[in-house]
């Protein structure tokens, strides 16, 4: 029987709520805390978990959430501060390993004191965290999304496949040996039309040899990050290095993200209406062109040369105002789009809009700490290293570690009996990537990346049926 961890998270905002649902549902004892009633109050009405009202920085209320004797404490309120203190706290109170959402970049320079000194398990700072998520995007433009695996041998790409790409219309059993790279497609998504409703609906694939490849499908393939160009370039798919970007919005992520852009030589455009950030963000960054005005205004857009950017990412700080910002850069240039969105309370509509790829600070952090969780609880008898969720939480990619033979080991995988709509696309023996075939063996010591519609993989054994 699995042996679940006790957790308790200070802080019942969207990232405290969101790691509260993702952990419960996986089947840990989970307990949160915060100072106001009525978050307390809705989340116990919602999850299955236990709450605590109080202040998570004192002893008492640490003490009656079950800190003494619990495994880990994750610190998400809003302020740096506490979240450091509820950690220390927690540091003497149980010896149990701590997480802290830091967001000051005073702190951030202080990540190896915090996490030395201070026994802090692990410090992460959303804003930092959103964009290195934007960075990558920027650095592929071809892909809508990114996800690394094998400590970043392996990528996991998200696609557009264009109508008039050379692969439309091709059975996935001719892909590999036409694009003649270390390439498996490990998922599709096709949108169409319920016949009852007319309602667009995505219909999600795990392919076999004989699943047929439409233009217009959302593909995601494994890949060595090397090969990465070279694959989009076969698929049709138009990926041309990014040199100039406008970012709209002039926050944390802003100043993060031109940081990481003019290192790479890329020319960035900053457009920010508040005169004294402006100054900030001239001195910081004195490589970066920094523009005192609203970017919400048509006409400083398009005197700032919004139709010559190759790439347009909006992070002000109002939701709607970055949709209708990306919606305008589409209409009017050729820019890969980058839209940031903190409340994604209507994903099925956002989903359709032309605003490129969607990302939230929120999401990224409790994804960060969902993935310091799983590898935590390979102590705990689970073998799952890193694991993704895509396609409205449809689909899972999961990258196991081999440490002991079993049933799974050393067989052909044409001999192993796996379960219905599962694809095992890579195995990294030794630093190598194998894209396996049927005579193809796991071996004791692998990782093995797996893409299946099967909730609930704990074990490499569950692959099979």
């Amino acid at each position: 029987m699995e042996e679940k961890m006790k957790i308790v998270i200070v802080g019942c905002g969207k990232v405290g709520f969101a790691l509260a649902q993702q952990l419960s549902e996986e089947n840990h004892d989970i307990t949160i805390i915060d100072t106001n009633p009525e978050k307390v109050e809705r989340v116990l009405s919602e999850l299955d978990i236990q709450g605590v009202e109080g202040n998570g920085t004192t002893f008492v209320t640490q003490k009656e959430a079950g800190v003494d004797d619990c495994d880990l404490l994750i610190a998400v309120t809003g302020y740096d501060e506490v979240n450091l203190l509820c950690c220390l706290v927690a540091k003497r109170t149980g010896g149990c390993r701590t997480i802290a959402r830091v967001r000051n970049p005073e702190y951030n320079a202080e990540v190896q004191y915090l996490t030395g000194e201070m026994g802090i398990s692990m410090a992460i700072n959303p804003e930092l965290a959103c964009a290195q998520s934007i960075a990558g995007l920027i650095e592929v433009p071809g892909a809508l999304d990114l996800m690394s695996f094998a400590k970043g041998r392996v990528s996991l790409i998200k696609l557009p496949l264009p109508v008039d790409s050379p692969i439309h219309k091709m059975p996935v059993s001719e892909f590999a040996a036409k694009i003649k790279h270390n390439v498996l497609i490990c998922a599709l998504e096709r949108r169409k039309k319920e016949e009852s409703s007319e309602r667009t609906v995505s219909e999600v694939i795990i392919p076999s040899g004989n699943t047929e490849l439409q233009g217009g499908d959302n593909m995601y393939i494994i890949v060595p990050p090397k090969e990465i160009h070279d694959v989009l370039k076969a698929i049709g798919i138009k990926s041309k290095p990014i040199r100039s970007v406008m970012i709209t919005g002039g926050g944390m992520i802003a100043y993060y993200l031109a940081k990481y852009l003019v290192a790479d030589s890329v020319n960035v455009k900053i457009l920010e209406q508040d005169m004294e950030r402006c100054e900030f963000l001239s001195a910081e960054l004195p490589d970066c062109n920094v523009i005192h005005g609203n970017a919400s205004e048509r006409r400083l857009l398009l005197e700032e040369g919004i139709q010559e950017q190759e790439a347009f990412v909006a992070l002000t700080g109002l939701d709607e105002e970055n949709l209708v910002l990306s919606l305008f850069a589409n209409k009017v240039s050729e820019a890969k789009l980058v839209t940031k969105i903190n409340k994604v309370s209507f994903e099925e509509v956002i989903r359709e809009l032309p605003i490129g790829t969607v990302v939230s600070p929120q999401e990224i952090t409790a994804k960060s700490i969902l993935q310091y969780v799983r590898a935590m609880e390979n102590s705990f008898g689970s073998n799952v290293e890193t694991l993704y969720r895509m396609l409205d939480n449809k689909v899972e990619a999961l990258e196991f570690i081999i440490r002991q033979e079993s049933e799974v080991t050393d067989t052909p995988l044409m001999e192993l009996k796996l379960k219905p709509q599962l694809l095992i696309c890579a195995i990294v023996r030794r630093g190598k990537i194998i894209t396996p075939g049927g005579r193809d063996m796991i071996l004791n010591g692998d990782t093995v990346i797996v893409v299946t519609t099967n909730k609930g993989l704990r074990d490499i054994k569950d692959i099979l049926r």
